[in-house]
């Protein structure tokens, strides 16, 4: 198959206004469910977007909104070697991340009713209605990565953690993730993620014609193989020589694993080709070959 330059400035261009405004919909229904229950509504949480609608790199008709809820009276902290909780007068949290996440649940049962709210392993999913889209609900706690300073200070770098039902830890960098996503978005003169937007778009387009190298490929990996695509390919004449340029770095780059392992998230803390990641280089690598090929280009 080939794909015209048309379509793929076409598929550049993000959610209708309609889509947009779903969104936001649906991320205020939430502040209003916690703000409605007694319990929660007296804690230290902050509630914000997080994902693709945050950084503003969601498709038309896959769209949906990741809302996060952090506690801040409580953190998972990494602390540097030789010290420990006591050496901050850090001390236990007085509420736990299980009864805290329960606690997120009954509020959310309590204003979407039952049928609307289902308890996934990560989060609770607010279903969609002719007023909002379907919503994500994160409940976290920070997550906080101490460092010692040159003057032997201390200072640390701020995200989220949580557990999964099944017991898997996961931090996330949502802040870190919005910033570098903004500068690498203006050193590209807005062109960063509108090719992620075509990215996603063709993934989602390859998926419906049953090309299996576009299964399992995370709409995060699309944005973190972009971001750590050099500036100067996003400032090609057009997306069709963008998108080459860009799929013949990330294919050169991950066919040795020592020529990506320093590749990161787009927050910058988190290696993108880990051991705990959900996607591998070589899966990466593969997509990039079926993209080429369904693009057409030669």
């Amino acid at each position: 198959m080939s794909v015209s330059e048309e379509t793929l400035v076409s598929w550049s261009n993000g959610p209708s206004q309609t889509e947009m405004d779903k969104c936001g919909n649906a991320e205020r229904a939430i502040r209003k469910a916690i703000d409605a229950n007694e319990e929660l509504s007296k804690l230290d949480i902050s509630i914000f977007a997080t994902g693709s609608y945050a950084v503003r790199t969601n498709v038309r008709q896959d769209s949906d909104v990741d809302v996060c809820l952090r506690y801040n009276s409580a953190w998972f902290a990494v602390y540097p070697e030789g010290t420990s909780m006591a050496t901050f007068g850090h001390s236990d949290a007085t509420v736990t991340f299980p009864v805290f996440k329960n606690k997120v649940g009954n509020a959310l049962r309590q204003y979407f009713l039952d049928d609307n709210v289902t308890h996934g392993g990560k989060a609770f999913t607010i279903h969609a209605n002719t007023y909002r889209i379907d919503t994500d609900v994160l409940p976290t706690f920070e997550r906080r990565r101490y460092f010692q300073n040159p003057d032997r200070s201390f200072s640390y770098i701020a995200g989220v953690g949580f557990w999964t039902d099944q017991g898997l830890f996961i931090e996330n960098y949502p802040q870190q993730t919005y910033d570098n996503g903004v500068s690498k978005n203006d050193a590209t003169s807005r062109c960063y993620k509108r090719t992620i937007r075509i990215l996603k778009r063709m993934r989602n387009k390859m998926q419906e014609d049953k090309i299996a190298d576009a299964d399992n490929i995370a709409s995060f990996l699309i944005e973190c193989l972009a971001w750590n695509t050099p500036v100067e390919v996003f400032h090609k004449a057009t997306y069709t020589e963008v998108l080459r340029c860009l799929l013949i770095h990330v294919y050169g780059k991950t066919e040795k694993e020592e020529d990506c392992s320093k590749w990161a998230e787009v927050n910058g803390i988190k290696y993108l080709f880990h051991a705990s990641q959900p996607w591998t280089r070589e899966q990466a690598r593969k997509f990039t070959v079926a993209v080429w090929n369904y693009i057409g280009l030669k």
